[in-house]
């Protein structure tokens, strides 16, 4: 045994001596020495449980002639730290915890290892440990909590708990229905109730081989949890006496299995992460493009939450990851002759499996969808790949043509517009303040204003004039009227050029009485999703700083400049049949002028990304290079000493004479 190394011999002795320090005897150290790695902790729901599992777990190893030893695993709930720092810190404890968990395993010499993981990270963290130390393992989860029941008996899951946060900032929701859902959405432990990734990984465990069966389906809550952890106890005796190890399971076939199952099931996109990484840990390597090929010919049978109204409990109820894989024999899309951690085949394991409810496992004939429940995506904005969970996402939703744009602050946005905060977005030009304000609106499904300020805007233009109409003074409402009065996003472009009288508007709708004062009006009291975004330059003409009153009324986000690199993928998504040389040529013309605009040695007239975008555009039609480039750029500039300056710089980086061909393939 393993364990010898540490047990026996007279060499051993002052090793045993520190055994018998922890009050092991002499007859426990001549069994195998099994460890029991319980990831128990007070801050994850999954996992205070867990303390129960290792102790039906060290039962069962006890009753099958081992001696169980146990130590523990940490484990992050992503839930808890979402929406803030914390949620950098969640990916990087899979492999704190892998290489953790090989450090006690190797170090102590175990004969074999029983995994007691449950969430997120801490899954696919242990099933990479158990690769690398190769050592025989079963793994048993803690299980997924219940189903939530709201006040009015609908069920619930913590998916829910995030969709009425957002109910209630759209206004459709009030507190008392927040708190129903904040309640009610987790009433167990356990992993969150839907097919999300800990369900998902824990699931793909038992269909990749390395779990016993209801491993991913046995509610946390229910006894037969606890008799599967004394099962698993008992069965980690048998594979150390097989010696059948986790990379005699987790082979090439048991990994192609388990994506198989992870389309009909529906998964994570998460599994598109982790399952690459375990399978690397075996020496094996998995192409992300191999799961559009398993996708296209695997039927997706379930529907469970967020994709339906089903949750695991249901699941198990009909058979569980074992009556998916059932189904999926019956279109031989399964390797059945894989060896699992039962010490038999999945053909063995699968005898008399039956699906028990055809309504939440679709039989294979009648599925869901022909293909699979995840889809990877490649295309300009995502290069390398990207995962979708297909079978979540609405069939309107499928195909959609549109633009596309992408920006590194939105996250600070949403959260700001979320707290109820007016966003003003500042930086030189060419950052993409207007098209993130724009979004922005779109993104919350609300209408938007745009009011763009110059010298003449008034207090009328912003909130309305009374005109005459049908033998009447009726008011035509302005922008800022129509804004406060439907909930909408007032987008205030150039607010730093806006004129005194514009300004004392702005500063009673944007304080903390939110409502707007007009002359002979009653006061008009702004929508509860009322929200403005404000946009302002540095350097302009007509521009002048924004006094501390206004600024006060605002969070504030420091739009960077673009860079080479986000410019580069601008003129190839604006012009694709742009020869790779140019586009950088282009960028790193832009880049230039920036360069000479910060030292001082030109105005920022000519720094004009909607110009250069321009200029490449009547190349494109045809018009020489160097006459393209004045008129986009050159001729922005007003001076004739600055507009040689400009020229100057084009000519480091272009030839005079540029052609169509030249540029366009």
């Amino acid at each position: 045994m393993r364990s010898d190394n540490v047990t026996k011999g007279v060499e051993r002795a002052p090793n045993r001596s520190l055994f018998y320090a922890l009050g092991y005897t002499k007859e426990e150290l001549e069994r195998p020495l099994i460890g029991v790695v319980c990831s128990y902790n007070e801050i994850v729901p999954g996992h205070m449980n867990l303390d129960k599992i290792a102790e039906a777990v060290k039962a069962g190893v006890r009753a099958a002639g081992g001696t169980p030893v146990e130590f523990p695993a940490i484990a992050v709930c992503d839930g808890i730290a979402m929406g803030h720092i914390g949620m950098k810190y969640s990916l990087v404890t899979r492999d704190l915890i892998a290489d953790s968990t090989e450090a006690m395993a190797i170090a102590h010499q175990f004969d074999g290892l029983v995994m007691i993981p449950n969430c997120d990270k801490n899954v696919p963290g242990l099933l990479m440990a158990a690769a690398r130390v190769n050592v025989p393992t079963i793994f048993c989860s803690g299980g997924p909590m219940l189903a939530g029941r709201l006040e009015d008996g609908r069920r619930s899951c913590l998916s829910h708990m995030f969709e009425a946060v957002g109910a209630y900032k759209a206004g459709k929701l009030d507190e008392a229905g927040v708190e129903d859902y904040e309640n009610n959405a987790c009433p167990t432990c356990g992993s969150c109730s839907g097919m999300y990734t800990a369900n998902s990984m824990n699931c793909l465990t038992e269909a990749i081989g390395m779990g016993l069966r209801g491993n991913g389906t046995i509610p946390a809550v229910w006894s037969a949890r606890l008799r599967l952890a004394k099962h698993a106890g008992m069965q980690i005796m048998e594979l150390v006496a097989k010696n059948i190890r986790p990379r005699d399971i987790m082979t090439p076939a048991a990994f192609h299995n388990a994506e198989t199952v992870d389309m009909a099931l529906g998964c994570s996109t998460n599994t598109m992460l982790h399952l690459p990484a375990i399978a690397h840990e075996c020496g094996i390597e998995l192409d992300l493009d191999l799961s559009n090929e398993i996708s296209s010919k695997t039927p997706n049978l379930c529907h469970l939450a967020p994709a339906g109204d089903t949750y695991m409990e249901d699941l198990e109820g009909a058979g569980g990851v074992y009556a998916v894989m059932k189904e999926l024999t019956k279109k031989g899309l399964l390797d059945t002759s894989v060896l699992t951690c039962t010490g038999k085949t999945l053909a063995e394991n699968l005898e008399g499996v039956v699906n028990r409810n055809p309504e939440l496992i679709r039989p294979i004939e009648n599925p869901y969808s022909a293909d699979g429940g995840i889809a990877v995506l490649k295309g300009n904005l995502a290069p390398e790949g990207c995962v979708v969970k297909r079978s979540a996402v609405a069939p309107e939703m499928m195909l959609h043509t549109g633009p596309a744009r992408v920006f590194n602050s939105e996250e600070e946005a949403i959260t700001a517009i979320l707290c109820g905060e007016n966003l003003l977005l500042v930086g030189p030009k060419a950052t993409g303040k207007n098209v993130l304000a724009e979004n922005l609106a779109t993104v919350f499904g609300r209408p938007s204003w745009n009011v763009s300020f110059y010298i003449n805007t008034d207090a009328a233009t912003l909130l309305g004039t009374d005109t005459f109409e049908n033998g009447a003074v009726q008011l035509r409402k302005g922008p800022i009227y129509q804004c406060a009065e439907t909930g909408g996003f007032g987008v205030l472009d150039e607010i730093n050029m806006a004129k005194n009288e514009s300004l004392a508007v702005l500063h009673a709708t944007l304080d903390f009485r939110r409502s707007i004062d007009m002359p002979g009006y009653e006061r008009i009291p702004l929508h509860d999703a009322t929200r403005f975004i404000a946009t302002m330059n540095y350097g302009y003409a007509g521009t002048r700083e924004l006094n501390e009153a206004l600024a006060s009324r605002f969070v504030v986000i420091d739009m960077p400049a673009i860079t080479t690199e986000g410019l580069i993928k601008l003129l190839k998504r604006e012009f694709p049949s742009l020869k790779g040389v140019y586009a950088e040529q282009f960028a790193g013309l832009f880049q230039d002028i920036q360069k000479k605009c910060d030292g001082g040695e030109l105005s920022t007239k000519p720094l004009d990304l909607r110009g250069l975008l321009a200029a490449v555009r009547l190349m494109r039609t045809g018009l020489e290079g160097n006459r393209a480039l004045d008129l986009g750029l050159v001729n922005k500039s007003f001076d004739d000493f600055e507009r040689q300056l400009v020229r100057d710089v084009i000519r480091t980086r272009l030839p005079e004479t540029l052609r169509r061909e030249d540029v366009f393939d």
